[in-house]
């Protein structure tokens, strides 16, 4: 079986060939074992996490905890905000992110690209 951690190391093909997407399901599938999304995101906690919102600012931070609605509490967070005078960069000592402003997240606390 393979960890989390593993599991992003990977590159994009041999984690296309690791997880098999089931028809109709966003929940994967791999040739050992299934992983629900929270339980993924459970995961990461402890772990520096890159999260994309829905308006133009990305957020990267150490999550503490989460909810059924993957509302997070993140710590040492660095917001990213591209506006028409440049990148505007906030740093939080903690938040409460609300999970209806999340796109997406991924594993790994890298600055985003310009």
């Amino acid at each position: 079986m393979k960890s989390i951690c593993q599991l992003f190391s990977l590159g994009k093909e041999k984690l296309r060939e690791e997880l098999q997407p089931l028809p109709n399901l966003t929940v994967y599938m791999s040739k050992k074992w299934s992983l629900l999304p929270l339980e993924l995101v459970d995961k990461c906690i402890g772990s520096r996490i890159h999260i994309v919102l829905k308006s133009d600012k990305e957020i990267v931070g150490t999550l503490l905890g989460f909810d059924d609605f993957v509302n997070m509490v993140l710590e040492n967070v660095t917001e990213f905000e591209i506006t028409p005078e440049g990148r505007r960069i906030t740093k939080l000592d903690q938040i409460l992110l609300n999970g209806n402003n999340i796109t997406m997240l991924a594993l790994g606390g890298e600055d985003p690209e310009v």
